[in-house]
């Protein structure tokens, strides 16, 4: 087994939680990280006992012993940050969402093809011993015909302009952010919707703080969803079939615990407990990958971004979520991918 050598851009909050879970893998090794701030990147190295540190992420993306690039800055750097790294012909691990729009995500995969690299988006929950469970329960048929998929994603920080969640100019809003959960667990458990039905509490700065989806799929399965950035709300999703109920317990997008509720019986409740926070299993996943040589996740493949993108896209199009025009755009200055 191949041990990899890890960087990382964007040492944030999220990377720091990756960073941590990194070191429960046996396989890899966390090598260099970058910052458009350097003395953020050598707190994040001193903190993480990285060897090597940058200012630069083109200087990242161009070190020979980088294997896998882990892409952790604000959504609007996702597109750009994914073709510099692909065209240095790194694997790259992209937090989501992974682009802003479908139009991009087809370029960072033609790029990807094109380099003949690994390329995945970092949703994490497909990956987690908890929802790995949850469609193994689902595909058992332990709670019949799937009817129904209700998930909420709801929070409700301290408002700040500043604040990545609130500003239009960083790809703020619930749905990208946080309701990108509910969505992909709609579309994991029913399927590609052929209904799509979305309504947005849209803010002055164009932002969405509260969004809700209903769609229709296959065989008759809906999907109601939520998601809110000013409302204390649950964090919780549950799958109603024709023989019972599967509950994921808050946080379902995490490693949490499973109920499994039939009527007259007591609830079987599976607990998930191990080291991290849960993103050592989506890395571990890229590390296999390219052991035997895969481009892309059977789990998280490039199709099932595609699928979620869109479905994201159709939904900011119907409520009319946008972004400037610089955001949406497929546009890169050259340089910066060179």
């Amino acid at each position: 087994m191949k041990t990899y050598n890890w960087g990382i851009i964007g040492p944030g909050r999220i990377a720091r939680k990756f960073a941590n879970d990194l070191k429960l893998l046996p396989n890899a090794r966390l090598h260099a990280v970058a910052s458009n701030s350097l003395e953020r990147a050598e707190a994040f190295a001193q903190e993480f006992g990285v060897g090597k540190v940058y200012n630069s992420y083109s200087a990242l993306a161009s070190d020979p012993d980088v294997d896998i690039i882990y892409i952790a800055t604000l959504h609007t750097g996702h597109y750009r940050d994914t073709l510099l790294c692909l065209e240095h012909k790194k694997h790259v691990l992209c937090e989501k969402p992974v682009a802003i729009n479908r139009a991009q995500f087809e370029k960072m995969v033609e790029l990807a093809t094109q380099k003949n690299v690994f390329f995945m988006e970092a949703l994490w929950t497909r990956f987690t011993p908890s929802f790995i469970k949850c469609i193994e329960l689902l595909n058992a048929g332990e709670i019949g015909d799937l009817r129904i998929v209700a998930a909420d994603f709801c929070i409700n920080p301290p408002y700040s302009d500043q604040s990545r969640l609130f500003n239009p100019a960083l790809g703020g809003g619930s749905l990208l952010d946080i309701g990108i959960y509910p969505v992909f667990i709609a579309l994991e458990c029913a399927g590609v919707p052929h209904t799509i039905k979305a309504a947005a509490s849209i803010d002055s700065k164009n932002i969405d703080t509260i969004c809700s989806v209903i769609m229709q799929h296959e065989n008759g399965v809906h999907s109601v969803l939520y998601s809110a950035s000013t409302a204390n709300a649950r964090i919780e999703a549950m799958l109603s079939g024709s023989k019972g109920i599967l509950r994921l317990n808050k946080c379902f997008h995490t490693p949490t615990t499973l109920e499994l509720i039939h009527d007259g019986k007591e609830p079987r409740i599976f607990t998930f407990e191990g080291k991290g926070f849960g993103y050592q299993y989506e890395a571990a996943e890229v590390m296999r990958c390219c052991d035997v040589g895969q481009k892309e996740s059977e789990l998280w493949s490039w199709e099932k971004s595609r699928r979620l993108i869109s479905t994201l896209d159709a939904i900011r199009m119907q409520t009319g979520i946008r972004y400037p025009d610089s955001v949406e755009s497929t546009e890169v200055v050259e340089d910066v991918v060179n």
